[in-house]
């Protein structure tokens, strides 16, 4: 049997000073995301977060991790990677606002089959401008070339953010009662989820991800798929820290007909009525186009609502208020009422 001489970990497709080149390449992003408790410095083994140095007294820490799915593929496509950054950011930092935390840091994750610098620099600017919109620090990650997992050109992104609430402003659901109102926060577009489903219907209908977008020939089709998800940390975080918000829900998969119930006491249900707010061009394209019922669409989509707040109902205009000043677009949804054996936990009028 031949000996192979000098092999490198290069020639099995791993190339480490692409990844040294990457590292330095994105320092001064992740230092532009630097706040008080974390420096935001690339390069140790771990990153250190000291509450104490971030004003809290009494802390729960709250974590989730999330992904952009399918909807890499439309970068991919596109040759576009600068937004796909911030929907992962905001796939996670939204998760940890719905019980009151603020994000405080995050760590990234980055994977293909061999590393092409300048693209993933383009993601990592992403998750930069998102961690700067969420208050957060981008504290670390991992950058991971895995030849033969992933087909050529391809890769996946995953989020790890951390929270903190003060225990006393924890939002649990717990005081949600019938009467109360929800009030919904628009979206940007399609966010990220459902997007096998939306290139099945590109795929479809025969069209290419460059063409104008048949909702908005102004634009190109990939170019309003890519809008980046909303980030509603800074908005929504200062009517929670009032106490204003009794619970809230993040649209993402499973829409507003599965996310409004996790949120929900379980004696309770809500009535929501489709008609109080203006849904994208894109959602009403998605459902002709691909012949999707309504049903499905609520619980796919987002269909224009991302998150959505529920609160009293003598505090409606007040957090309305504040909502409107910080730059969202809100409307009045629906409102909570007692569960009915005979109807679904939402229903839609």
């Amino acid at each position: 049997m031949p000996r192979h001489q000098g092999l490198t970990y290069r020639d099995s497709g791993v190339d480490i000073e692409a990844g040294n080149a990457l590292v330095e390449r994105i320092k001064p992003m992740a230092a532009s995301t630097a706040r008080p408790g974390a420096s935001a410095g690339l390069g140790g083994f771990g990153a250190i977060f000291d509450p104490k140095a971030a004003g809290y007294s009494d802390p729960l820490f709250i974590s989730t991790n999330d992904g952009v799915g399918t909807k890499l593929l439309v970068a991919n496509a596109v040759g576009r990677h600068d937004t796909v950054g911030i929907d992962l950011v905001a796939m996670c930092v939204n998760d940890l606002i719905v019980q009151g935390a603020e994000p405080v840091f995050f760590l990234d994750y980055f994977a293909s089959a061999k590393l092409s610098v300048d693209a993933a620099a383009d993601v990592v600017s992403g998750i930069a401008a998102g961690c700067r919109e969420a208050g957060c620090a981008l504290a670390g990650g991992e950058t991971a070339e895995l030849p033969g997992l992933y087909a050529p050109g391809d890769y996946d992104l995953a989020g790890f953010a951390v929270g903190i609430v003060e225990r006393d402003q924890l939002i649990t659901g717990e005081t949600i009662v019938a009467g109360d109102v929800l009030i919904g926060l628009a979206s940007s577009g399609v966010h990220s989820n459902g997007y096998s489903l939306v290139r099945k219907i590109v795929e479809m209908v025969g069209l290419s991800y460059g063409d104008a977008a048949p909702f908005e020939p102004s634009r190109s089709l990939g170019d309003v798929l890519l809008t980046p998800t909303r980030i509603y940390v800074r908005s929504c975080l200062p009517a929670m820290q009032a106490g204003l918000i009794k619970g809230a829900a993040h649209i993402t998969g499973g829409g507003l007909l599965e996310n409004i119930p996790r949120v929900l006491p379980a004696d309770l249900g809500a009535a929501i009525n489709v008609a109080n707010w203006q849904r994208p061009p894109v959602f009403s394209w998605l459902a002709q186009t691909g012949g999707v019922a309504e049903a499905e669409m609520l619980r796919t989509f987002n269909c224009g609502v991302g998150m959505v707040l529920v609160v009293a109902a003598n505090q409606v205009e007040a957090v309305t208020t504040m909502l409107r000043t910080r730059g969202e677009s809100v409307f009045v949804i629906g409102t909570v009422e007692p569960r009915r054996a005979d109807a679904p936990v939402v229903r839609t009028l």
